[in-house]
């Protein structure tokens, strides 16, 4: 069995303000990860309803 890894980048922007989404492979949940300067955070990713967003393995397996 490879070793997969746990988190895989699906989006990235910017250089100095940087907002990037994860997704945990083992849970399908979507994170939100903030960096300004020295600070920086993460947080899971919301539906307009207050669930998390969920992806599906097909979304992000060919990463």
């Amino acid at each position: 069995m490879p070793n997969k890894e746990r988190f895989i980048k699906l989006y990235s922007q910017g250089a100095f303000t940087v907002n990037e989404i994860w997704v945990d492979t083992q849970t399908g949940v979507n994170y939100l990860y903030h960096a300004a300067g020295n600070g920086a955070g993460l947080t899971p990713l919301l539906d307009r309803e207050g669930k998390p967003v969920i992806s599906s393995s097909y979304e992000y397996e060919d990463r």
